[in-house]
């Protein structure tokens, strides 16, 4: 079937791709005309990525700045007020014996538990993150997407009222397969005004491609265009319930879409894998695929996030080891 002509909600940024009144023919017109990714060479990019070899000092660093990029998750269907409480405050203070440690970015939880993250913060909690602690939800029926867009719109509102930050929607990826793409763009435009707080200001929004279900690297690449087309803050890889999820060649690929918005606008978009990122070394890899991709000037909570919650504990161990030249035992960290 083909594309219809019917209009699609209008943004400024849509407007300067596809022009004033864009249809979903246009869009789709824009998102075929987008070249294919060389796999084979995207795979060759995040292999010389992950060659790479660090200094100690900037090991040292780079270990300090995963830190600050964390959203740490928990997204379980067991949570309890009593869990993400302690998980706030292991955000606050990762490694209560070493205050030189840094704070995570943002604790990342289900929409009712935001509140509970709330309080837990208290005065560590600061508005999109300047030097506190954020709180990012999850939203719009995550991490499937199944639902209507009225509930999709009513979840979103909720986690804002209850002080959410930023919110991490996931796209309909059965509408994104089947050629639907306006639905997607529709649906993510709507999200992005539900995230509108009573003040005028925004959470930012992440949108999830859930990438291990998009199948090929031109379809991420088709799916990040579409998500900053319609709004999107940050680009987001994964939920991290679907394998594969973040992996360095669909960060990479990813990461070149940032990079072009970029050159043709001056606009910065964030970029958060998140899903199986469990050891420092792979971490660090992909801080050096975002200097080599973007630019330095992503390297920052306020442009990249790691999705994650076992990774800080690995990291505090890397930390205290370089720190004091031995490993603590296995109940030096807590166990999320």
């Amino acid at each position: 079937m083909s594309p219809s002509t019917s209009a699609l909600a209008h943004t400024p940024r849509s407007h300067t791709v596809l022009g004033h009144g864009a249809t979903e023919k246009a869009l789709t017109t824009f998102l075929n005309g987008i070249p294919g990714v060389d796999t084979v060479g995207a795979e060759a990019r995040a292999q010389a990525f992950a060659s790479r070899s660090l200094k100690t000092t900037s090991k040292a660093a780079g270990l300090d700045m995963i830190i600050s990029m964390v959203d740490l998750t928990t997204l379980e269907g067991a949570d309890t007020r009593g869990k993400v409480h302690t998980l706030a405050q292991k955000a606050t203070m990762p490694d209560v014996g070493d205050p030189t440690t840094p704070s995570v970015a943002a604790v990342c939880v289900y929409g009712d538990m935001v509140g509970a993250v709330r309080e837990s913060l208290g005065s560590w909690h600061i508005s999109q993150r300047v030097d506190g602690v954020a709180i990012a939800a999850v939203a719009t029926a995550f991490p499937s997407g199944r639902a209507s867009l009225p509930v999709k719109v009513a979840d979103t509102h909720f986690a804002v009222a209850e002080g959410a930050d930023e919110i991490d929607m996931v796209i309909d990826r059965g509408a994104f397969l089947s050629g639907s793409w306006g639905v997607v763009y529709d649906q993510i435009v709507a999200i992005k005004e539900a995230c509108r707080r009573e003040d005028g200001t925004y959470a930012h929004l992440k949108v999830i491609l859930e990438t291990g279900e998009l199948a090929t690297l031109d379809n991420v690449r088709r799916a990040s265009w579409l998500a900053i087309l319609a709004g999107a803050d940050f680009i987001k890889t994964s939920t991290g319930k679907v394998s594969p999820a973040a992996t360095l060649p669909v960060t990479v690929t990813m990461l070149e879409v940032i990079r072009d918005w970029y050159g043709m606008t001056g606009e910065k978009i964030g970029m958060k894998p998140a899903g199986g990122i469990r050891a420092s070394k792979d971490a660090l890899r992909y801080l050096v695929a975002v200097a080599e991709t973007v630019g330095e000037d992503w390297l920052t909570p306020d442009l990249f996030r790691f999705g994650a919650s076992s990774l800080l504990n690995d990291v505090l161990m890397q930390r205290q080891k370089m720190r004091t030249g031995h490993y603590s035992g296995p109940d030096y960290v807590s166990v999320d």
